[in-house]
């Protein structure tokens, strides 16, 4: 287990710098800007080059709300999806697990994770699933404590008693700093079966630049909760720095990771992630001429977006965006978006937290209108199976 040992920032710190920033992470704060508005996505003095007018016009993509799988759902954030079946929902707030039948929408208590501690945008956050379940059952989770984030893995048993069936935690890796705001929390195994963490700077910009803290980085950790193998550190769980938050991690199929970001006033981002690369942040939002920041695939408005969960499906990235209430399509060439983006769903089912792969053109999306900055409507938060091209 590796314990990483830096101050953590006060709560009341952070709360102010939520205050005096121009958006928060998950989109709530003012941004300074007309939402109705709709700016280019291109930073001034850009270096990337403008699509020409007679470039072919992208292919369309298409969304199809195939079903309300399930309704009810209290703060929902992360959802790992159980080898045999199931849907396990994580609660920010209740710092419960249920699992969702996918086929009927039943909702039954897991249990709860022990030693949640929920305020602001901290709380019980990412859940996934381990590589290995069919033989070791364990189930993971990322979570706000009352010092840090930390991540712990529990054997899961549905054969026992509704609100019992979650082994005692076994912490695999704390110290991840935690604040009011930007505590990263999407954790998912990758093809190398290692885990990789999205982490914030909790409000501390300087952490992402320092690659002796483990804030504001994605992280690449053993399942027991090690530096992996192969990181571009020494000794280090970083793979990539220079992050404000991140809380979209998915790969396409050709293993290549992407990552969601949130921007402060002006640009949120899509990035492919490079091992041991610079992201910019705090020197960068957005795109950037300075060669020693890996620019994103694209970025967007923080009106537009403030995206959270991301997935891979029929060649594109699939990006829920929260505070733009809509569903990005971004089309892929290798690491290069190969077309404008294109929106989804804009205001029909508010915010959107996290979506996930469900099959070869379908996709889990998980509303977020019960996290104390949406506006909840009768069947509030629920869970959408959708039909992608």
């Amino acid at each position: 287990m590796i314990v990483q040992r830096r101050a953590v920032p006060a709560l009341l710190a952070a709360a102010a710098l939520l205050l005096t920033a121009g958006c928060s992470s998950d989109g709530g704060g003012p941004s300074g800007k007309d939402d109705s508005a709709s700016p280019s996505r291109t930073a001034p003095g850009s270096s990337a080059p403008p699509r020409q007018a007679d470039e072919t016009p992208p292919a369309k993509g298409s969304v199809k709300v195939v079903r309300t799988v399930a309704e009810g759902l209290d703060s929902p954030w992360g959802l790992a999806p159980l080898p045999g079946g199931g849907l396990l929902v994580a609660s920010r707030d209740d710092g419960t697990i249920v699992r969702v039948d996918e086929k009927t929408g039943r909702k039954t208590e897991v249990g709860e994770v022990p030693g949640v501690s929920a305020a602001g945008e901290g709380g019980l956050l990412g859940l996934a699933v381990s590589p290995d379940y069919a033989s070791d059952r364990m189930v993971y989770a990322y979570f706000t404590s009352a010092s840090d984030n930390r991540i712990v893995r529990m054997i899961y048993d549905g054969q026992k008693p509704e609100g019992e069936q979650l082994g005692a935690p076994d912490t695999v890796f704390k110290g991840i700093p935690k604040g009011f705001i930007h505590n990263g929390g999407r954790i998912a195994f990758g093809p190398d079966k290692m885990l990789y963490v999205g982490t914030g700077e909790s409000g501390d910009t300087g952490l992402s630049q320092d690659r002796k803290s483990v804030g504001g980085k994605i992280l690449r950790l053993t399942p027991e909760g090690e530096p992996a193998p192969g990181n571009p550190f020494p000794d280090s769980p970083v793979y990539s720095y220079g992050h404000r938050n991140v809380q979209g991690l998915a790969w396409d199929d050709r293993q290549r990771l992407f990552a969601s970001e949130f921007g402060q006033d002006t640009w949120d981002e899509l990035n492919a992630i490079k091992p041991g690369d610079n992201y910019g942040w705090p020197e960068a939002e957005g795109r950037s001429d300075d060669k020693a920041f890996h620019n994103p695939v694209d970025q967007w408005t923080t009106a537009e977006a403030s995206p959270s969960g991301i997935a891979y499906a029929q060649g594109s990235v699939w990006m829920a965006g929260l505070r733009g209430k809509r569903l990005w399509r971004v089309p892929l060439d290798g690491t290069a978006a190969s077309a404008e983006p294109q929106a989804f769903l804009e205001g029909e089912y508010g915010r959107l937290r996290t979506v996930v792969a469900a099959g070869a053109d379908r996709l889990w999306l998980v509303t977020s209108n019960t996290d104390g900055r949406g506006d909840p409507k009768a069947g509030d938060d629920r869970i959408l199976e959708l039909r992608v091209s």
